[in-house]
């Protein structure tokens, strides 16, 4: 089941992405040779139309083919093939390209019309997890409620009376939903505060100021914040929200995940996030099977969060992912010519020896942390 999982995972993200440059191509008039989900050798496929619909043997990716995606020198070079006739073929003018074959070409396109191709596909990834987290607010979402599981002595929110088991259910009239809301209100202010709260089912009123102090965050630095001293009680349920409440809850975990995902990625260049918590595919396979055991919302909630990483990960200005590309577009934008055939090739040799080197360190670490270290 953990391949099955991980398959089933990879491979809607994967059709996802790949349906963005698909249908924007289209949609811009561009001829769209291929549709693949996967790599490598080609284990069936259907001719649709001008398009041939695969489904290829290595499910580690995809892609889209697109007439004149290689540039004008690709057109160059299938005119030239046409040229080498055998004898006895149509003449070489039955094969030239008519101005109606090259206008469907993604190399004639404008760079605004070529940028949009590109950035569809992430675009998509992070469309998807929106829609995708907005239906699981509505259908029912496991939260963790804002109940105080524990109180520090001599901290605000004792002096203040809070206790083990308050529900907060708002904070100066702003209504509480889970702890998460509470926590990312109290870590952006140091003035006095008004808590709603309900005791044994009895709605109470206090009053409590931050004090600003010292905490670990997420990537292990040590930083200045306000603090009130307590710890959730982890009390979750699952809750169905209204159109309205899934809305925002939905927008603000996309924010969320994509700020997180930006800053996990800026802390591993700067060193905070050691090398050897990158996961690979063993990684993903595995939180997916748990998270299918757990339930249906976990696992839909797994494929919103690593869809919105792969969106933000196409984008780094990395030749060979999206966000190269719209690097190389940009660049053609400000000098007024196409980034020259050579260096963009060096530049995608450079960018896929950078990316096979992260793939292997991901498998390395994956190998070391399920065979080597006593995890499961």
């Amino acid at each position: 089941m953990i391949v099955v999982n991980f398959i089933i995972v990879l491979g809607i993200l994967i059709f996802v992405h790949e349906l963005g440059h698909f249908l924007v191509a289209k949609w811009m008039g561009v001829k769209v040779e291929k549709f693949s989900l996967g790599f490598g050798p080609k284990l069936f496929g259907r001719q649709i139309g001008e398009t041939e619909y695969l489904i290829s043997a290595f499910p580690l990716g995809g892609y889209v083919k697109m007439f004149g995606e290689g540039g004008f020198s690709e057109i160059e070079m299938i005119e030239q093939e046409y040229e080498r006739e055998a004898p006895g073929s149509k003449p070489v003018e039955a094969y030239k390209l008519t101005p109606a074959d090259e206008a469907r070409s993604f190399a004639h396109k404008s760079i605004p019309q070529r940028m949009a191709i590109v950035f569809a596909g992430p675009f998509f990834n992070m469309v998807f997890a929106w829609l995708l987290l907005i239906v699981l607010y509505m259908t029912g979402m496991p939260i963790l409620k804002a109940t105080v599981g524990e109180v520090f002595p001599n901290r605000p929110a004792a002096l203040a009376g809070i206790q083990k088991g308050d529900l907060i259910t708002a904070i100066n009239g702003q209504r509480i939903i889970q702890w998460e809301d509470f926590s990312a209100h109290m870590a952006t202010t140091s003035e006095t505060v008004t808590l709603n709260i309900t005791r044994s089912g009895k709605p109470l009123t206090v009053q409590l100021k931050p004090q600003v102090g010292e905490t670990k965050n997420l990537f292990g630095e040590v930083v200045k914040k306000p603090i009130i001293g307590v710890s959730p009680a982890y009390d979750f349920a699952t809750e169905r929200f209204g159109l309205v409440d899934a809305f925002k809850l939905g927008n603000a975990k996309t924010v969320e995940v994509t700020r997180l995902t930006v800053l996990s990625l800026v802390k591993l260049f700067q060193g905070v996030v050691p090398l050897n918590s990158l996961g690979g595919p063993m990684m993903i396979a595995d939180m997916a099977n748990k998270a299918a055991q757990t339930g249906g919302a976990t696992f839909f909630m797994l494929l919103a969060v690593v869809s919105i990483n792969l969106g933000i990960l196409n984008l780094l200005p990395v030749p060979v992912l999206d966000g190269g590309h719209l690097m190389f577009y940009t660049i053609e934008a400000i000098i007024r010519r196409p980034v020259p055939q050579k260096v963009r090739e060096y530049a995608q040799q450079a960018g896929m020896i950078l990316l096979i080197g992260m793939m292997v360190l991901a498998f390395y670490n994956d190998i070391i942390r399920y065979f080597f270290s006593g995890k499961a």
